[in-house]
């Protein structure tokens, strides 16, 4: 009986009674980085004073997208990214669907011109890249893979992974580092944007300012570049699959992965990116079927989804939001 149920969730043909969904609501409910300059600093504070303006009900920003309890846990799954029988078992299914996604969208500008490695001369930043499940197929794509990670140990895993491979040897590299940390080092060097892509699959529900994040995709990507994100939609249904069936019923993921108070809507992620440099191109659901193990797309951005955005003409060369800290930087 659990099982039919639990399929007519999985297929949308189920739908939650209002009690039911008041009540899960109610349930819901229930690293030092690099030194920065005057410049930065500066930007910073005015980050901070605008956050409140551009986003009156998002969350505060703290400048750091590292939450420490999510850092924890992922130090103690450091050593099973690589099971595909797993914890990790979805994600390792996800490639079929996100692998594709970023190669079709960068070739529609982007023309491939090297037979069998499509994505060749181009740099792409994989955000949160774990231990290296998707920045490793998009190496073997031909693009310039750079994955970033603040937990050293799914780092540690992701370069002894790709480095028993020949062909990823030269394609792909790590660092323990965040994003912003990144960004600023780019800053202070001096450097311009340097990536034609940032991917950050299955990560902003786990950060802690989304702001931050968005402003340092704005930073590191060239004129153009684009962003691509996965993530989990905030509404009833992806409480019910993706925490109560997937993490505590089924147990596909491990308890306690998700938060559901920091998914976010598609409509809310657009907002996010367009008032910080971005033109969202397109917005996919998603749907995992735990039956096949596999993953599908789908109408329906009701629980998981794909977002594809490029970096605006008219934002500002060098990642900042505010013309008037390249004047001050100028002057000073």
């Amino acid at each position: 009986m659990f099982s039919q149920k639990f399929s007519s969730i999985v297929l949308g043909r189920h739908h939650l009674k209002p009690a039911s969904a008041r009540s899960l609501a109610r349930w819901a409910a229930a690293g030092s980085g690099s030194s920065r300059t005057n410049v930065c600093r500066q930007r910073t504070r005015r980050l901070q004073s605008s956050s409140a303006l551009l986003h009156p009900g998002a969350r505060s920003a703290s400048n750091t997208t590292v939450d420490p309890g999510e850092v924890r846990r992922f130090q103690l799954l450091a050593n099973k990214w690589w099971d595909e029988q797993g914890e990790f078992a979805a994600l390792h299914a996800m490639n079929d669907l996100r692998v594709p996604f970023v190669r079709d969208n960068l070739l529609n500008v982007h023309r491939a011109h090297h037979p069998g490695k499509p994505l060749a001369g181009l740099r792409i930043l994989d955000v949160g890249c774990g231990g290296g499940l998707l920045t490793e197929p998009l190496g073997r794509l031909g693009a310039d893979m750079l994955g970033v990670d603040p937990v050293e140990e799914s780092v540690s895993v992701a370069r002894l992974h790709s480095s028993q491979d020949p062909d990823l040897r030269d394609q792909v590299s790590y660092r323990a580092c965040t994003l912003e940390e990144l960004s600023e080092e780019e800053e202070e060097q001096q450097r311009a944007a340097q990536f034609d892509a940032v991917v950050a699959s299955e990560v902003v529900e786990h950060l802690a300012d989304l702001e931050t994040f968005a402003i340092s995709c704005n930073h590191v990507l060239k004129p153009g570049g684009s962003v691509f994100i996965t993530t989990i939609n905030k509404t009833n249904l992806s409480y019910v699959l993706g925490i109560v069936v997937a993490e505590q019923l089924l147990r596909i993921v491990p308890r306690g992965t998700h938060d559901w108070e920091k998914f976010i809507s598609p409509e809310e992620l657009e907002r996010l990116l367009e008032s910080n440099g971005f033109s969202v191109q397109s917005v996919q659901g998603m749907l995992y079927n735990p039956v096949s193990g596999a993953w599908s797309w789908t109408d329906s951005t009701s629980i998981n989804y794909a977002l594809h955005a490029v970096k605006r003409s008219d934002s500002p060369e060098d990642g900042s939001l505010f013309p008037e800290d390249r004047a001050e930087a100028t002057n000073g």
